[in-house]
C-alpha cells in the first residue's frame, strides 16, 4: 500500500507540473503589434484593407489566437494563429453602406485568459476602382522578369493574383496591392508621359515578413524600359 501510495504521489506531482507548466506557458504575456496604425488616405467600398498583425514574447512556440470584427465591413483573417516571426493578415472590405462613414476595427489576440485589443479606424468615400486594367497590365512585365531572373520568387505567368487599390483619391502616383498564395506584390506608377513614367514594385513575403525586402522599377513604361533591382523603400504602403 506504501509503495502504490507513493506512486500515485508521485504520479500526480507529475500532472501538476506538466498541465501546471501548460497553463502558466499559456497564460504567458505578449505585445500585440497592427501595421499599418493608419491608411495613407481614404478607403472605398470593395477595397481590401490588409492589417498586418504580428506578436513579441517569450513564449516563443505558444501560438497567440488573432480574431478581428468590424462595423460595416467584411472581415477575414488569415493565419490566425502566431509565433514570434510570423505574420497575420486581417482583411477588411468595407461595404457599400459605410460610404460616408467611419470604419472601426477591433483586433484581438489571445493566448489563454491574456489578451490585448488594437482598434483601428478608417473612412469610407464614395468612388470606385478605376485603376485595375491598367495596374493588372503593368503587372506582365514584372511577372515575367522576375520568373526569368529570379525563379528562386517562384512567381510565374501562372501565379495567380488578386488585387486591390490603394488610396483611390490619389491622382498623379497611383498605388495597387497585388496578392499571390506567396507574396504581397505593391504596384505604384507615375501618370506622365516619358521618360518620366515610371512604374515600381516591393514584394513581401507575405507571413513571415512585416516590410518588403525587394523592389524592383521600370524607368519610363512607354519607352519600353526592362525592370532593374532598386532600394527597398522604407516606406509601406497601405
Amino acid at each position: 500500500m506504501k509503495t502504490g501510495g507513493k506512486f500515485l504521489g508521485l504520479l500526480l506531482t507529475v500532472l501538476f507540473l506538466f498541465y501546471g507548466c501548460s497553463d502558466v506557458k499559456n497564460d504567458s504575456p505578449f505585445t500585440m503589434s497592427v501595421t499599418p496604425e493608419e491608411l495613407k488616405g481614404f478607403s472605398i467600398s470593395d477595397q481590401s484593407i490588409h492589417y498586418l498583425v504580428t506578436v513579441s514574447d517569450e513564449a516563443e512556440n505558444d501560438p497567440v489566437t488573432i480574431t478581428a470584427s468590424a462595423t460595416g465591413a467584411n472581415v477575414t483573417v488569415v493565419q490566425g494563429e502566431i509565433i514570434e516571426g510570423q505574420v497575420a493578415e486581417v482583411i477588411v472590405v468595407p461595404n457599400t453602406e459605410s460610404v460616408g462613414k467611419t470604419v472601426e476595427v477591433l483586433i484581438e489576440g489571445k493566448r489563454g485568459s491574456v489578451f490585448e485589443n488594437k482598434t483601428m479606424t478608417f473612412e469610407v468615400i464614395e468612388g470606385e476602382d478605376d485603376r485595375k486594367d491598367y495596374a493588372e497590365e503593368l503587372l506582365i512585365p514584372f511577372v515575367n522578369y522576375l520568373s526569368q531572373v529570379h525563379p528562386e520568387f517562384n512567381i510565374t505567368s501562372e501565379t495567380e493574383w488578386t488585387g486591390t487599390i490603394v488610396s483611390p483619391q490619389w491622382l498623379v502616383v497611383s498605388h495597387y496591392l497585388f496578392f499571390s498564395d506567396e507574396w504581397e506584390l505593391h504596384l505604384e506608377w507615375h501618370v506622365m508621359i516619358a521618360p518620366s513614367d515610371w512604374a515600381r514594385i516591393d514584394l513581401r513575403h507575405r507571413f513571415d515578413e512585416i516590410k518588403p525586402s525587394k523592389a524592383f522599377e521600370i524607368s519610363s513604361v512607354s519607352l519600353g524600359s526592362s525592370p532593374t533591382s532598386i532600394e527597398v523603400p522604407a516606406e509601406i504602403w497601405r
